[in-house]
């Protein structure tokens, strides 16, 4: 089946994961999984999946594992086929209804004030990173068009991992991410971080300056050091070899510049799986900060909201422990006639407040021209 057609079939509480090598729906539930104990989800899955050469384990991890189970399903029906792109990019727009209320959390004001407070928290309690985020909480007249949504995230994203996942009490987790946390093919691991970002502009004149300043930012390169070596430490001791490029790449979304290094390596023992490597990982520096403990305290500290799943990790694997698994960014929360848009950015000490807001409104763009309120 064509991967355009699948977009058609898919439902709310279904498993969506198209990236460019290849697009899987999921629908219906044979088992569940639920746990805070994410190596204990690492061993009963692969457990589930052995013996099924055809069957998948798909769903997320929260950001914070310890305090919010992962939720995984054994789909009742899993189809995969090609990639959706170059297909998807003809697909006509859909007009989706606006919200009937949007409300800023916190507002505007408040973020640039705890992005303030972060940067003194770094040089007080030693951190090198903290993310911190803020959310826009969407009110519909009626049930969120998440279908539609989804559609047209797939439509403007031909690059990256565009997903929509169930969550407990029928929720839903849709998004388009750029970032790759993990994936395994056999002994191939690939992880491709992203940290440093500047927003894409409509002008081409302005939207390669933009690019260039990302390039040469003191700022932004700390920045995604400290992400790129948490990656590598993480993965070296599963790895007899590593390939680490010596400085980032710079890679676009529709709507952000990014600087990424793509990590690969040869894993040592064939038993240990993506979920394990994914669960090793999370959360790293790019949703979370470093030291890891206590840059999650000091978000718990100056975020006014639970993330859940957001700044989590969204993906699947199969039963030879196989998988992708990528990290849930750029994604909103779904319930019934309500949606939470959520947006990030990294706060190092030479974080300016005012451009950390101005990033994450940058951010929330790839979900609002997804529904036509850029």
């Amino acid at each position: 089946m064509d991967a355009v057609e699948l977009i058609e079939d898919y439902t709310p509480g279904d498993f969506w994961f198209a990236t460019s090598r290849h697009t899987i729906l999921g629908s219906g539930s044979r088992l569940t999984f639920t746990d805070t104990d994410v190596p204990a989800l690492g061993d009963a899955v692969p457990a589930a999946l052995a013996g099924s050469p055809g069957s998948l384990a798909v769903g997320v991890l929260p950001f914070d594992t310890t305090a919010t189970p992962g939720y995984l399903v054994v789909p009742s029906v899993a189809r995969v086929s090609g990639p959706a792109h170059p297909s998807a990019a003809a697909l006509p727009r859909l007009t989706i209804d606006g919200p009937s209320a949007v409300r800023a959390v916190p507002e505007p004001v408040a973020h640039v004030e705890a992005v303030a407070r972060a940067v003194r928290a770094l040089q007080d309690r030693g951190l090198r990173k903290v993310v911190l985020a803020r959310a826009l909480d969407l009110e519909f007249p009626g049930e969120v068009p998440a279908k539609a949504v989804l559609r047209n995230l797939l439509k403007d994203n031909s690059h990256g991992y565009t997903f929509a996942a169930a969550l407990p009490g029928g929720r839903s987790l849709l998004g388009a991410t750029p970032e790759l946390l993990l994936s395994r093919s056999g002994r191939r691991v690939v992880s491709h971080p992203h940290a440093g970002s500047a927003p894409r502009s409509a002008d081409p004149v302005t939207d390669r300056e933009n690019a260039d300043r990302l390039s040469s930012s003191r700022k932004d390169h700390v920045e995604h050091a400290v992400l790129s070596e948490a990656i590598v430490e993480t993965l070296r001791p599963f790895c007899r070899r590593l390939s680490v490029p010596r400085t980032p790449s710079l890679v676009s979304t529709p709507t952000m510049w990014h600087l990424s290094t793509m990590v690969t390596g040869e894993l040592v023992d064939p038993d240990v799986t993506a979920l394990h490597l994914a669960g090793a990982l999370h959360p790293t520096p790019a949703i979370c900060g470093s030291p890891t403990v206590e840059a999650r305290e000091l978000v718990g500290e100056l975020e006014p909201f639970d993330r859940g799943y957001y700044a989590g990790t969204v993906g699947w694997m199969d039963a030879s422990g196989d998988g992708e698994w990528a990290v849930s960014i750029r994604c909103a929360e779904v319930s019934s006639s309500r949606m939470r848009l959520y947006a990030g950015g990294g706060i190092v000490p030479a974080s300016d407040p005012k451009a950390e807001l101005d990033e994450t409104s940058a951010k929330f763009r790839t979900l609002l021209r997804a529904m036509g309120l850029e």
